[in-house]
Protein backbone atom coordinates (compact mmCIF):
# COMPACT_ATOMS: atom_id res chain seq x y z
CA UNK A 1 0.00 0.00 0.00
CA UNK A 2 3.09 2.33 0.40
CA UNK A 3 3.66 2.69 -3.30
CA UNK A 4 1.90 5.60 -4.94
CA UNK A 5 1.92 7.59 -8.33
CA UNK A 6 0.50 10.87 -9.68
CA UNK A 7 -3.23 10.07 -11.40
CA UNK A 8 -3.96 13.72 -12.77
CA UNK A 9 -4.51 15.03 -9.29
CA UNK A 10 -5.91 11.61 -8.14
CA UNK A 11 -5.04 9.17 -5.68
CA UNK A 12 -6.76 5.51 -6.91
CA UNK A 13 -7.55 2.28 -4.59
CA UNK A 14 -8.13 -0.02 -7.26
CA UNK A 15 -11.40 -2.93 -6.61
CA UNK A 16 -9.74 -5.78 -6.45
CA UNK A 17 -8.13 -4.70 -3.16
CA UNK A 18 -9.25 -8.28 -1.28
CA UNK A 19 -7.44 -9.98 1.51
CA UNK A 20 -8.97 -13.58 1.90
CA UNK A 21 -8.29 -14.21 5.35
CA UNK A 22 -10.69 -14.37 8.44
CA UNK A 23 -13.55 -12.51 7.30
CA UNK A 24 -13.54 -9.82 9.71
CA UNK A 25 -11.42 -6.46 9.88
CA UNK A 26 -8.27 -5.74 7.64
CA UNK A 27 -5.00 -5.00 9.11
CA UNK A 28 -3.46 -3.22 6.58
CA UNK A 29 -1.41 -1.59 8.28
CA UNK A 30 1.24 -4.09 9.30
CA UNK A 31 3.28 -4.12 6.87
CA UNK A 32 3.52 -0.09 6.43
CA UNK A 33 6.13 0.29 9.09
CA UNK A 34 7.62 -1.22 12.15
CA UNK A 35 5.30 -0.50 15.52
CA UNK A 36 6.28 2.23 17.94
CA UNK A 37 5.34 2.33 21.25
CA UNK A 38 3.52 5.15 21.74
CA UNK A 39 0.23 7.03 23.09
CA UNK A 40 0.47 10.33 20.72
CA UNK A 41 1.26 11.37 17.56
CA UNK A 42 4.87 11.55 17.92
CA UNK A 43 8.25 10.85 15.07
CA UNK A 44 10.66 10.14 16.09
CA UNK A 45 14.51 11.79 15.46
CA UNK A 46 15.91 8.98 12.76
CA UNK A 47 12.02 8.87 11.02
CA UNK A 48 12.75 13.46 11.01
CA UNK A 49 16.25 12.79 9.72
CA UNK A 50 14.90 10.29 6.78
CA UNK A 51 11.99 12.55 5.78
CA UNK A 52 14.46 15.31 5.32
CA UNK A 53 16.52 13.12 2.95
CA UNK A 54 13.60 11.92 1.26
CA UNK A 55 12.91 15.44 0.65
CA UNK A 56 15.97 16.07 -1.78
CA UNK A 57 15.05 12.99 -3.72
CA UNK A 58 12.05 14.45 -5.03
CA UNK A 59 12.48 15.30 -8.94
CA UNK A 60 9.35 17.11 -9.55
CA UNK A 61 8.78 20.42 -8.03
CA UNK A 62 5.86 20.24 -5.35
CA UNK A 63 4.67 23.46 -5.64
CA UNK A 64 5.31 26.86 -3.98
CA UNK A 65 1.94 26.19 -1.36
CA UNK A 66 3.82 22.87 -0.14
CA UNK A 67 7.38 23.89 -0.42
CA UNK A 68 5.98 26.76 2.14
CA UNK A 69 4.22 24.07 4.15
CA UNK A 70 7.65 22.40 4.42
CA UNK A 71 9.92 25.20 5.51
CA UNK A 72 7.40 26.18 8.14
CA UNK A 73 7.02 22.76 9.54
CA UNK A 74 10.95 22.50 9.86
CA UNK A 75 11.17 25.68 11.31
CA UNK A 76 8.67 24.75 13.71
CA UNK A 77 9.92 21.33 14.38
CA UNK A 78 13.69 22.62 14.94
CA UNK A 79 13.14 26.08 16.48
CA UNK A 80 9.88 26.20 17.92
CA UNK A 81 6.85 28.42 17.43
CA UNK A 82 7.89 31.52 15.45
CA UNK A 83 9.84 34.42 16.99
CA UNK A 84 11.26 36.32 15.10
CA UNK A 85 10.39 39.72 12.94
CA UNK A 86 7.86 39.74 10.35
CA UNK A 87 9.96 41.16 7.09
CA UNK A 88 9.70 43.98 5.51
CA UNK A 89 6.48 44.82 3.04
CA UNK A 90 8.93 44.50 -0.21
CA UNK A 91 10.64 41.29 1.07
CA UNK A 92 7.67 38.82 -1.19
CA UNK A 93 9.77 35.83 -0.49
CA UNK A 94 10.54 35.86 3.32
CA UNK A 95 7.09 37.40 4.17
CA UNK A 96 5.23 34.40 2.74
CA UNK A 97 8.08 32.12 4.76
CA UNK A 98 7.30 34.21 7.80
CA UNK A 99 3.44 33.95 7.72
CA UNK A 100 3.55 30.44 6.83
CA UNK A 101 5.53 29.28 10.11
CA UNK A 102 3.93 31.98 11.98
CA UNK A 103 0.29 30.18 10.93
CA UNK A 104 1.93 27.49 12.54
CA UNK A 105 0.96 29.12 16.26
CA UNK A 106 1.66 26.82 19.20
CA UNK A 107 2.25 23.53 17.72
CA UNK A 108 4.73 21.87 19.55
CA UNK A 109 7.96 21.01 18.36
CA UNK A 110 6.98 17.41 18.06
CA UNK A 111 3.62 17.80 16.49
CA UNK A 112 5.29 19.73 14.07
CA UNK A 113 7.89 17.08 13.09
CA UNK A 114 4.93 14.59 13.15
CA UNK A 115 3.28 16.44 9.89
CA UNK A 116 6.60 17.33 8.42
CA UNK A 117 7.47 13.62 8.08
CA UNK A 118 3.81 12.84 6.93
CA UNK A 119 3.69 15.98 4.31
CA UNK A 120 7.51 14.51 2.71
CA UNK A 121 5.42 10.85 2.69
CA UNK A 122 2.93 12.15 1.08
CA UNK A 123 4.75 13.88 -1.21
CA UNK A 124 7.30 11.06 -2.15
CA UNK A 125 3.96 8.63 -2.71
CA UNK A 126 2.42 10.44 -5.24
CA UNK A 127 5.82 10.67 -6.96
CA UNK A 128 6.45 6.88 -7.22
CA UNK A 129 6.01 5.14 -10.29
CA UNK A 130 3.03 3.42 -10.99
CA UNK A 131 2.67 -0.83 -11.16
CA UNK A 132 1.90 -1.73 -14.22
CA UNK A 133 -1.42 -2.57 -14.75
CA UNK A 134 -3.81 -4.83 -17.45
CA UNK A 135 -6.89 -3.54 -16.29
CA UNK A 136 -9.22 -2.15 -19.29
CA UNK A 137 -8.95 1.89 -18.82
CA UNK A 138 -5.48 1.61 -16.38
CA UNK A 139 -3.17 2.64 -19.29
CA UNK A 140 -4.88 5.89 -19.61
CA UNK A 141 -3.16 6.77 -16.22
CA UNK A 142 -0.89 5.91 -13.78
CA UNK A 143 -2.60 4.71 -10.55
CA UNK A 144 -1.45 4.01 -7.04
CA UNK A 145 -3.08 0.20 -6.35
CA UNK A 146 -4.08 -1.63 -3.31
CA UNK A 147 -4.79 -4.72 -5.87
CA UNK A 148 -4.94 -8.63 -5.09
CA UNK A 149 -7.22 -10.94 -6.32
CA UNK A 150 -10.46 -11.77 -5.34
CA UNK A 151 -14.15 -10.52 -5.04
CA UNK A 152 -14.13 -8.78 -1.59
CA UNK A 153 -12.76 -5.61 -1.66
CA UNK A 154 -11.52 -6.28 1.79
CA UNK A 155 -12.57 -9.67 3.55
CA UNK A 156 -11.37 -8.86 6.78
CA UNK A 157 -8.06 -8.83 9.35
CA UNK A 158 -6.36 -12.13 10.13
CA UNK A 159 -7.50 -12.78 13.85
CA UNK A 160 -4.98 -15.24 13.86
CA UNK A 161 -2.76 -11.90 15.43
CA UNK A 162 -4.35 -13.04 18.37
CA UNK A 163 -3.29 -15.82 18.42
CA UNK A 164 0.27 -15.17 17.96
CA UNK A 165 1.52 -12.78 20.73
CA UNK A 166 5.04 -10.84 20.72
CA UNK A 167 7.59 -11.61 23.66
CA UNK A 168 5.79 -8.50 25.34
CA UNK A 169 2.19 -10.45 25.65
CA UNK A 170 -1.01 -8.85 24.60
CA UNK A 171 0.01 -5.80 26.25
CA UNK A 172 2.13 -4.98 23.85
CA UNK A 173 0.44 -6.15 21.10
CA UNK A 174 -2.46 -3.54 21.55
CA UNK A 175 0.38 -0.76 22.17
CA UNK A 176 2.23 -1.35 18.91
CA UNK A 177 -0.81 -2.71 17.03
CA UNK A 178 -2.97 0.75 17.89
CA UNK A 179 0.37 3.05 16.92
CA UNK A 180 0.39 1.51 13.43
CA UNK A 181 -3.12 2.00 13.06
CA UNK A 182 -2.80 5.32 14.13
CA UNK A 183 -0.10 6.26 11.55
CA UNK A 184 -2.04 4.21 9.08
CA UNK A 185 -5.40 6.29 9.00
CA UNK A 186 -3.70 9.54 9.74
CA UNK A 187 -1.68 8.83 6.07
CA UNK A 188 -4.82 9.34 4.68
CA UNK A 189 -6.23 12.23 6.30
CA UNK A 190 -3.13 14.03 5.63
CA UNK A 191 -2.51 12.75 2.07
CA UNK A 192 -2.79 15.77 -0.55
CA UNK A 193 -4.73 14.68 -3.62
CA UNK A 194 -7.73 13.22 -3.67
CA UNK A 195 -8.93 9.61 -2.86
CA UNK A 196 -10.98 7.32 -4.81
CA UNK A 197 -12.09 4.19 -3.71
CA UNK A 198 -13.82 1.25 -6.23
CA UNK A 199 -15.22 -1.09 -4.57
CA UNK A 200 -15.86 -4.18 -6.35
CA UNK A 201 -17.67 -6.11 -3.61
CA UNK A 202 -18.40 -6.86 0.16
CA UNK A 203 -15.95 -4.57 2.58
CA UNK A 204 -15.68 -5.24 5.92
CA UNK A 205 -13.91 -3.15 9.07
CA UNK A 206 -11.29 -0.64 8.49
CA UNK A 207 -12.07 -0.93 4.79
CA UNK A 208 -15.36 0.15 5.40
CA UNK A 209 -14.19 2.69 8.03
CA UNK A 210 -11.69 4.41 6.13
CA UNK A 211 -14.34 5.08 3.63
CA UNK A 212 -15.09 8.69 5.03
CA UNK A 213 -11.79 9.86 4.49
CA UNK A 214 -11.72 9.26 0.61
CA UNK A 215 -13.10 12.24 -1.56
CA UNK A 216 -15.19 9.74 -3.65
CA UNK A 217 -16.41 6.02 -3.49
CA UNK A 218 -17.85 4.45 -6.49
CA UNK A 219 -19.32 0.53 -5.86
CA UNK A 220 -20.93 -2.37 -7.69
CA UNK A 221 -24.46 -2.74 -7.08
CA UNK A 222 -23.34 -6.42 -5.26
CA UNK A 223 -21.07 -4.54 -2.86
CA UNK A 224 -22.00 -4.52 0.95
CA UNK A 225 -20.84 -2.68 3.76
CA UNK A 226 -20.26 -3.79 7.28
CA UNK A 227 -18.68 -2.81 10.65
CA UNK A 228 -19.32 -5.93 13.25
CA UNK A 229 -16.90 -4.45 16.07
CA UNK A 230 -18.95 -4.96 19.18
CA UNK A 231 -19.64 -8.61 17.59
CA UNK A 232 -15.73 -9.16 18.55
CA UNK A 233 -15.56 -6.97 21.27
CA UNK A 234 -13.81 -4.07 19.74
CA UNK A 235 -14.57 -0.49 19.07
CA UNK A 236 -14.24 1.87 15.85
CA UNK A 237 -11.74 2.80 13.98
CA UNK A 238 -10.74 5.47 11.05
CA UNK A 239 -12.29 8.14 12.35
CA UNK A 240 -15.93 6.12 12.10
CA UNK A 241 -16.67 7.64 15.70
CA UNK A 242 -16.43 11.12 13.82
CA UNK A 243 -17.51 10.73 10.54
CA UNK A 244 -20.27 8.58 10.48
CA UNK A 245 -22.46 10.38 12.40
CA UNK A 246 -22.08 13.63 10.53
CA UNK A 247 -22.11 11.51 7.33
CA UNK A 248 -25.66 9.61 8.09
CA UNK A 249 -26.97 11.24 11.48
CA UNK A 250 -26.55 9.66 15.01
CA UNK A 251 -29.18 7.04 14.59
CA UNK A 252 -28.12 5.26 11.45
CA UNK A 253 -24.15 5.58 12.41
CA UNK A 254 -25.17 3.79 15.66
CA UNK A 255 -26.87 0.63 13.33
CA UNK A 256 -23.51 0.17 11.52
CA UNK A 257 -20.73 1.16 14.57
CA UNK A 258 -22.73 -0.36 17.40
CA UNK A 259 -25.39 -2.82 16.01
CA UNK A 260 -23.26 -4.25 13.41
CA UNK A 261 -25.73 -3.76 10.40
CA UNK A 262 -24.74 -4.64 7.19
CA UNK A 263 -25.41 -2.07 4.19
CA UNK A 264 -26.15 -3.03 0.56
CA UNK A 265 -24.28 -0.63 -2.03
CA UNK A 266 -27.90 1.50 -2.37
CA UNK A 267 -28.28 2.15 1.33
CA UNK A 268 -24.68 3.32 1.73
CA UNK A 269 -25.17 5.58 -0.70
CA UNK A 270 -28.73 6.97 0.42
CA UNK A 271 -26.58 7.46 4.09
CA UNK A 272 -24.06 9.06 1.95
CA UNK A 273 -21.12 7.09 2.50
CA UNK A 274 -21.01 5.74 -1.24
CA UNK A 275 -20.89 8.61 -4.19
CA UNK A 276 -21.94 6.32 -6.64
CA UNK A 277 -23.62 3.01 -7.14
CA UNK A 278 -23.08 1.05 -10.73
CA UNK A 279 -24.84 -1.94 -11.73
CA UNK A 280 -22.36 -5.20 -11.48
CA UNK A 281 -22.72 -6.21 -14.91
CA UNK A 282 -21.37 -2.85 -16.17
CA UNK A 283 -19.58 -1.84 -13.48
CA UNK A 284 -15.68 -2.11 -14.93
CA UNK A 285 -17.16 0.04 -17.88
CA UNK A 286 -18.48 2.72 -16.42
CA UNK A 287 -16.44 3.46 -13.41
CA UNK A 288 -13.54 2.99 -15.60
CA UNK A 289 -14.47 5.74 -17.69
CA UNK A 290 -15.38 8.13 -15.13
CA UNK A 291 -12.30 7.54 -13.88
CA UNK A 292 -10.57 8.83 -17.21
CA UNK A 293 -12.09 12.30 -16.95
CA UNK A 294 -11.70 12.83 -13.62
CA UNK A 295 -7.84 12.31 -14.37
CA UNK A 296 -8.04 14.48 -17.40
CA UNK A 297 -8.90 17.62 -14.51
CA UNK A 298 -6.06 20.35 -13.85
CA UNK A 299 -4.25 18.06 -10.70
CA UNK A 300 -3.27 21.27 -9.02
CA UNK A 301 -6.97 22.48 -8.75
CA UNK A 302 -8.17 19.34 -7.14
CA UNK A 303 -4.98 19.11 -4.28
CA UNK A 304 -5.32 22.33 -3.75
CA UNK A 305 -9.53 22.00 -3.24
CA UNK A 306 -9.11 19.06 -1.21
CA UNK A 307 -6.54 21.24 0.78
CA UNK A 308 -9.10 23.81 1.50
CA UNK A 309 -11.89 21.13 2.28
CA UNK A 310 -9.70 19.10 4.50
CA UNK A 311 -7.92 21.47 6.65
CA UNK A 312 -11.16 22.77 8.61
CA UNK A 313 -11.48 19.15 9.68
CA UNK A 314 -7.81 17.66 10.08
CA UNK A 315 -7.65 18.06 13.84
CA UNK A 316 -10.66 16.97 14.13
CA UNK A 317 -10.00 13.78 12.44
CA UNK A 318 -6.45 13.36 13.84
CA UNK A 319 -8.05 13.55 17.62
CA UNK A 320 -10.68 11.25 16.63
CA UNK A 321 -8.16 8.89 15.26
CA UNK A 322 -6.02 8.51 18.26
CA UNK A 323 -9.38 8.68 20.67
CA UNK A 324 -10.16 5.28 18.55
CA UNK A 325 -6.85 3.80 19.31
CA UNK A 326 -6.81 4.84 22.57
CA UNK A 327 -10.00 2.90 23.10
CA UNK A 328 -8.56 -0.29 20.99
CA UNK A 329 -5.87 -0.52 23.27
CA UNK A 330 -8.10 -1.56 25.81
CA UNK A 331 -10.58 -3.56 24.11
CA UNK A 332 -7.51 -5.78 22.28
CA UNK A 333 -6.59 -6.58 25.97
CA UNK A 334 -10.42 -6.99 27.45
CA UNK A 335 -12.18 -10.46 28.17
CA UNK A 336 -14.66 -9.99 26.75
CA UNK A 337 -13.05 -8.96 22.91
CA UNK A 338 -10.80 -12.30 23.92
CA UNK A 339 -13.69 -14.07 24.38
CA UNK A 340 -15.63 -12.87 21.04
CA UNK A 341 -12.79 -13.85 19.12
CA UNK A 342 -12.36 -17.21 20.40
CA UNK A 343 -16.30 -18.19 19.64
CA UNK A 344 -15.38 -16.82 16.90
CA UNK A 345 -12.67 -19.24 15.55
CA UNK A 346 -14.87 -21.90 17.45
CA UNK A 347 -17.76 -21.53 15.00
CA UNK A 348 -15.79 -21.17 11.83
CA UNK A 349 -13.83 -24.69 13.15
CA UNK A 350 -17.58 -25.92 12.57
CA UNK A 351 -18.00 -24.85 8.98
Amino acid sequence: MAAGAQLGGLLLLLHRASFRTVPWRDDPCASLCSSAVAMRPVASEAEFEAAKQRLGQLTSDPGNEAKLQIYALFKQSTQGSCNTPKPGMLDFVNKMKWEAWKNLGPLSKEEARLKYVQLIDSLVAAEAPAAPSTEAGATAYQTLQLKCAGDYFCSGNDLSNFTNMPPGGIKQMALDAAEVLRRFVSSFIEFPKPLVAVVNGPAVGVAVTLLGLYDAVYATSRATFQTPFSQLGQSPEGCSSYIFPKLMGAAKATEMLLFNKRLTSQQACDLGLVTEVYPDNSFQREVWARLETLAKLPKKSLAFSKQLSRDAEREALHAANLRECQCLIERWQSEDCMAAIAGFFQRKAKL
